[in-house]
């Protein structure tokens, strides 16, 4: 049998980058997966339901309706987020409100919707998708860190909470990911090439870390294999947040 046959998941930001890396690596372990976002097509393979984090009568709903089509629940990827550039004094107040909607509340929305299922499950786990943001101090990233760093705590807070009603709750933090989201941003400089580079270079392994790669942890921490595993998060950075190297030929 595979880690994690007969177990149902819920990956939001499913559609694309991480979430639909994270979505094939459950599948391939087994388990029967549905995901969570706001893209027009389901990815191929995946029963998609729609919903913007920010509405939470939509997520109750989208929810609801993939753990019926599921038959339950039993592990929840908390993966959906947008990120945010800029210094402490270039984002306004109605820009932080919206990255916190999305990246903070939008993931307690999806978790307060998910609850009574996982607490029906016998091996319920919630991973949250934190970011080196969390534990680094990274340029032009304040407000994208805040988010990150409160996804963190809320990460330990919900594990001591859901501890004792058997559910799980952990966090992977990647270091800048090949994503689609990162294409992005790259292609909105002056030079693309020249800026991945650089977050090449920024990484102690000298590359972007891959979507699968990160995927990889978020299954270790979903998996039943890790049921002593809690209230803990797992860095897929290349080293960034612990490694303190030489520069290259030196």
């Amino acid at each position: 049998m595979a880690e994690m046959d007969g177990l149902r998941a819920l990956v939001t930001g499913g559609a694309s980058g991480i979430g639909l890396a994270t979505a094939q690596r459950l599948a391939e372990l087994g388990a029967a997966v549905a995901v969570l976002d706001l893209a027009e097509q389901a990815p191929d393979g995946f029963p998609l339901v729609r919903a913007d984090v920010t509405d939470d009568a939509a997520v109750r709903a989208a929810v609801a309706e993939a753990v019926e089509s599921l038959g339950g629940l039993d592990v929840l990827v908390n993966n959906a987020g947008i990120g945010a550039q800029g210094g402490v004094a270039d984002n306004d107040d109605e820009e932080w409100h919206r990255v916190y909607d999305v990246n903070v509340v939008g993931m307690i929305r999806v978790a307060r919707a998910a609850l009574p299922a996982l607490r029906d499950s016998t091996h319920g786990a919630i991973v949250n998708t934190s970011s080196i943001a969390a534990t680094a101090g990274l340029p032009d990233r304040v407000l994208y860190s805040a988010t990150k760093g409160a996804v963190l705590s809320m990460t330990l807070a919900m594990a001591a909470d859901l501890l004792p009603e058997g559910i799980r709750v952990n966090a992977v933090n990647p270091g800048t990911a090949d994503t689609p989201w990162i294409g992005r941003l790259l292609q909105r400089t002056d030079d693309p090439e020249a800026e991945r580079a650089a977050l090449n270079a920024r990484q102690p392994h000298g590359r972007l870390v891959s979507a699968d790669e990160v995927a990889g942890a978020i299954a270790y921490l979903a998996s039943p294999a890790s049921g002593s595993t809690t209230g803990t998060w797992v860095a897929v950075d290349g080293g960034m947040s612990g490694l303190r190297l030489r520069p290259r030929g030196q």
